[in-house]
């Protein structure tokens, strides 16, 4: 299938390994310019001399913490400066937050900036020129709803859900489409990290009905797919890419 994405651009942040990685690298095949961000520029280098072998156009590198104070508009001006336009936005930077009951605020507040704030400032951020043009996809990489614990992502997470169906709802009208994407057991550099081999393989085998971790390029197809014109009918949607592993009906 054409997914009819030659000529667009695309910014994706969190983009130096897995998940955020595997989205910039689909995305430039299907001829997309692409802007990759993160804090670490040699990973980066490293993505664009890959996306460059493999026949792609080489991605403007932002080097940048989305921590910092102002980080949503340095990000914004990076982007359309690199890009002359930004038609689609992927919400991938983040990560686990587990707290103890007592955390300080500090904590909390680093948590859903990181989390959920910053997503919401880069895309308000780049929404005026999407609008402008009557065109644009934002996609949120977010996760589970079946918290284990005490986790202050997933609180965050949960508000990324409720701000994209809002935000659905406010800018269809221009032909912008907001979706989220929960992903399940994604291999990653935190996961090999966390969870050494013999216990993966029980959870696989336990707990994932299709009995195997999922790779980054799984989940970068269903991003891709809805980065695409051929998407232009699903807004306001949470699709979990987990091998069947979350257990709700709805």
């Amino acid at each position: 299938m054409d997914l009819e994405l030659g000529g667009k651009t695309a910014l994706i942040t969190g983009a130096s390994m897995g998940i955020g990685r595997a989205i910039a690298k689909g995305l430039a095949a299907e001829g997309v310019q692409v802007a990759v961000l993160a804090r670490r520029g040699g990973l980066l280098e490293t993505l664009a001399d890959e996306i460059e072998a493999a026949g792609g156009a080489r991605p403007a590198l932002i080097v940048q913490d989305i921590m910092a104070e102002d980080a949503a508009e340095r990000i914004r001006d990076a982007a359309l400066g690199a890009l002359g336009r930004v038609d689609i936005l992927v919400n991938n930077a983040g990560g686990s937050r587990p707290l103890p009951v007592d955390a300080g605020e500090e904590r909390w507040h680093e948590a859903l900036t990181l989390n959920f704030t910053r997503q919401r400032q880069i895309t308000h951020a780049l929404l005026p020129q999407m609008i402008a043009r009557r065109w644009g996809r934002i996609i949120n990489i977010t996760g589970k709803s079946e918290p284990e614990g005490l986790n202050a992502a997933f609180a965050a997470k949960a508000a990324v859900h409720a701000w994209a169906k809002g935000l659905s709802r406010e800018v269809g009208q221009h032909g912008i489409t907001v979706n989220s994407i929960p992903p399940g057991r994604i291999m990653s550099e935190q996961i090999r990290r966390n969870y050494p081999e013999d216990y993966r393989r029980h959870f696989a085998e336990t707990e994932i009905p299709v009995r195997y971790w999922g790779e980054p390029e799984d989940l970068a197809v269903m991003a891709v797919f809805l980065a695409s014109p051929r998407a232009r009918y699903v807004s306001g949607a949470v699709i979990p890419v987990d091998g069947g592993l979350r257990r709700y009906q709805f």
